[in-house]
């Protein structure tokens, strides 16, 4: 069938692949809903460039997915070292370099096809990252395809997506429905009337092509209805054929597909007479996947099962590799050890490629054949998929696998593996807000295992029981456990847990006021080292949120970027939203609450339940909330401070206690204020100088009488002091506006006060403006501004102070990268700000913009 109203997208594939010969690589993201003709663009490309060498990959959609598939599938033509490490299951960073190497050669133009990468696993995203920075300046031209229809806010695609967006080399083709004309052409001698099959397809064509040739003369109802339609002429034989086909996926090795159906060679012939299949190399695959899936459906139950068997079979026979592949076939089979002893091979696999949710996956279902399991087995299988769960947020559920793997373990009398899943048990406890509860496994588990003497497991014990005292406070003891983790681990080689160990030393450290830096950098660099992703990821974190709580903005925005970035790579989706999380304090303590905001629901949304997430970034907002005097603000806080208390966190405690304290004295509840910033005080003593100078003059603006406890923050000191204006000149410095304009607030005199208004003003602080201008009465100043200053007024076309600043560099031509840096966020914010600038500029692209904004005079030179 004609490939029609697709002159321009084949132009512009044309025009980025004449910018990849000339070395400019390319990364193409192809788009469309499906049966709009993706693959049927990216084909005809191919004859128009047979120069150029082709390599095909593809994301399968039947099962969870091999990790790193279509790598594979390119992997078998590319040959050479790719190859070899690819049967030597090396890791993924050397498979990645090794493709990269291996079409960087100049002087000719390579094209590697991914598709359906809706369908991809996370180490395939990945290795669309890596390579969507990588060959911007060498001969290759990557095409992807994909669904862009139900893509969710959180889908690691959609996130991807926002990441490669960002690269220069980086271009979007989308493909629309055909229309009216383009259907009529399609029906043009099929005896269908075009305009009502144009109303039924909305102009697919895909769905279009297969009503057309379903040999009919009215329009089928659905896709499904043609292809089967098709299907139902063709012989028992072809038929038998396809069915089998249609359950080994939409690529059909030939040698697979004969050992299946035991060689039908006419029937074959007679499928690719049909159209129903085309022929793929040594392969044959069907039309489309909306094809496969409608062969498939028609297929009934009691015939499923054994076609399934006879799969599984044939693929054993001929030496199949793919434990994924084995795994769907012998669970579709009902084959439960095989289903067992694949998906437990296929999901250790993917946990070494990182692609944790195939891990999980893969675990979770062979767990649905854990009855075919001795104990041990089965108690290896819950640990891992805790393990697979926990990098996902998904916290109860490891906490359950873990208390069934804990079971099984005292069943085996295995002591050994009993303490270490104790610890684990606590992590999980911890995460969940249960700080009682994790203490005591932990505990647990450093008992028992001492009795066993100085073993990997025992360092872990002690790590992890230094962790959960570092996070009550407990500094000293928590030092303590993790210095004895690090005298077992340095001497036996464990650098996993001998990064775990220093990096809580230095984070109890940091809070009694020690030098720390160089114990957490040491930690960070032993992680990378060995290539322990969960490891390094903390590091990032705990880096990031000391030099936050040091108040040290720039250079933790030196953690953030690279920790994002690597945690988003490696899909360690629990630390990266810790590290955003994080960032909402910096961005609320510098004034940049919209951007807090935004963020804050954003993480809301994608975190999950997790009480661990959601606590910091609930206080972040309700904080917002309240100073703004906006609804939403009690819900926040109330939920937070469920969390804090049970966590038994003193840092997280004095937070949340203090933000209550604040919304209280904001409502003119002095009493209910005072009491909450007590509360806070019950546990300052474990918390830094910083939280205990907070607790002191919260204390002191509630009137309580309690006394300051230790070293104060010099800002907070100077507060105490009664050095107000010296006090707001720190804060200024540290670049936090708030809390500047708060110690103002607690001077009298007319100047501070003004000062003091204006700074509220122009952060929206709607609720302490109301205060300021309350006491502002009170000591009868005259001329009170009611409204906010003309230079802080609403921009003309809704631009927010940060989308202001990024459009001055949009239009001095930065890329998102540059103004990243200059700015001190993260490239994907960046790209928020960007997508919101020209949205309100009603423009299609940077340039436009810019263009706009020189003409409305918005910045002071044309772009």
């Amino acid at each position: 069938m004609p490939l029609l109203e697709r002159d321009t997208q084949l132009a512009s594939l044309a025009e980025y692949a004449g910018e990849a010969r000339q070395g400019d690589g390319r990364l193409v993201l192809i788009a469309g809903e499906a049966g709009v003709g993706k693959s049927a663009l990216v084909e005809q490309l191919e004859r128009g460039l047979p120069e150029a060498t082709w390599y095909w990959g593809a994301c399968d959609g039947l099962f969870t997915p091999r990790p790193l598939g279509p790598l594979f599938d390119i992997a078998s033509k590319l040959g050479g070292e790719l190859l070899e490490l690819c049967r030597a299951d090396a890791p993924r960073e050397e498979l990645f370099s090794a493709l990269l190497g291996q079409v960087s050669a100049p002087g000719e133009l390579h094209v590697l096809v991914v598709e359906d990468i809706h369908w991809a696993d996370e180490a395939t995203v990945d290795l669309l990252r890596f390579l969507g920075r990588r060959i911007r300046d060498i001969p290759v031209l990557l095409l992807t395809t994909y669904r862009d229809e139900g893509l969710r806010v959180t889908d690691p695609l959609q996130i991807a997506l926002g990441d490669l967006a960002t690269q220069q080399c980086v271009r979007r083709i989308g493909l629309p429905p055909l229309t009216p004309g383009g259907v009529a052409v399609l029906a043009d001698g099929s005896g269908l009337d075009p305009a009502a099959l144009y109303r039924l397809t909305g102009g697919n064509p895909f769905y279009v092509s297969q009503a057309v040739q379903a040999g009919t003369s009215e329009v089928p109802e659905s896709a499904r209805d043609a292809v089967l339609a098709r299907a139902a002429r063709l012989g028992s034989d072809a038929r038998a054929v396809l069915d089998a086909g249609a359950l080994i996926g939409t690529r059909i090795d030939l040698a697979l597909l004969e050992s299946v159906t035991g060689g039908a060679a006419p029937a074959i012939d007679e499928l690719l007479a049909s159209g129903l299949l085309t022929v793929d190399g040594m392969a044959l695959q069907f039309r489309h996947e909306i094809a496969r899936l409608a062969v498939e459906g028609a297929v009934g139950a009691h015939r499923c099962s054994a076609i399934h068997a006879r799969i599984l079979a044939s693929l054993l026979a001929l030496g199949c590799d793919d434990d994924a592949q084995m795994a769907f076939h012998a669970e579709a089979a009902g084959d439960g050890p095989a289903a067992l002893r694949y998906a437990s091979a296929a999901a250790r696999r993917a946990a070494a490629l990182a692609s944790h949710h195939e891990a999980a996956a893969q675990f979770e279902r062979a767990l649905r054949f854990v009855h075919d399991a001795d104990p041990a087995t089965a108690a290896s299988l819950y640990d891992g998929f805790a393990y697979e769960v926990s990098l996902m947020d998904r916290w109860q559920e490891a906490a359950d696998a873990r208390g069934r793997a804990l079971t099984l373990w005292r069943e085996v009398g295995d002591r050994l593996r009993e303490g270490d899943t104790l610890r684990w048990l606590a992590a999980s406890h911890s995460s969940l807000s249960q700080g009682d509860a994790a203490i005591a496994a932990a505990r647990d588990a450093t008992t028992l295992l001492e009795a066993l003497g100085p073993t990997a497991e025992l360092a872990w014990a002690y790590a992890t029981l230094a962790s959960m005292w570092m996070m009550r406070g407990v500094n000293q003891d928590a030092i303590e456990l993790a210095r004895r983790a690090q005298a077992i681990a340095w001497p036996l080689g464990l650098t996993k847990v001998l990064s775990s160990a220093l990096n809580t030393e230095a984070c109890a450290i940091h809070v009694t006021g020690g030098g720390w830096t160089e114990t957490l950098h040491q930690s960070l660099d032993i992680a990378l080292a060995g290539r322990h992703e969960a490891e390094v990821a903390r590091a990032y974190v705990n880096l990031h949120a000391c030099y936050v709580a040091d108040r040290h903005w720039a250079t933790a925005q030196r953690y953030f970027t690279p920790g994002v970035a690597y945690c988003d790579d490696h899909d360690i989706t629990s630390y990266s939203i810790d590290l955003r999380s994080e960032r909402t304090s910096v961005l609320e303590r510098t004034g940049r609450w919209d951007e807090a905001v935004a963020v804050c629901h954003e993480l809301l949304r994608q975190g999950g339940p997790s009480p661990g997430i959601r606590l910091c970034t609930l206080d972040r907002l309700g904080t917002i909330l309240v100073r703004r005097g906006e609804p939403g603000a009690w819900e926040c806080l109330d939920e937070a401070i469920g969390y804090a208390d049970g966590a038994g966190d003193p840092q997280s405690i004095v937070a949340l206690r203090l933000a209550r304290a604040e919304a209280f004295w904001l409502e003119g509840k002095l009493a209910e204020a005072r009491r909450e910033a007590e509360l806070a005080d019950d546990v300052a003593d474990n918390c830094d100088r910083w939280e205990r100078g907070a607790v002191a003059v919260w204390l002191r603006r509630t009137g309580s009488a309690r006394p300051p406890r230790g070293e104060l923050a010099a800002p907070y000191q100077l507060q105490l002091d009664g050095d107000r204006s010296g006090a707001a000149r720190l804060w200024a410095e540290l670049g936090c506006p708030y809390e500047a304009a708060l110690a103002l607030l607690d001077a009298t005199d007319e100047a501070s006060l003004r000062k003091a208004l204006w700074t509220f003003i122009d952060l929206g602080a709607s609720a302490t403006v109301r205060l300021t201008r309350q006491k502002m009465r009170r000591l009868a100043i005259r001329s009170i501004p009611v409204g906010p200053r003309t230079a802080t007024r609403k921009h003309p076309l809704g631009l927010t102070r940060r989308e202001r600043e990024v459009l001055e560099l949009i239009c001095a031509r930065l890329t998102n990268a540059e103004i990243a840096q200059k700015l001190f966020i993260s490239v994907k914010t960046v790209d928020h700000h960007v997508s919101a600038v020209l949205a309100k500029l009603d423009t299609p692209t940077r340039r436009a913009a810019a263009a706009r904004a020189a003409k409305l005079g918005l910045i002071k030179t044309a772009p």
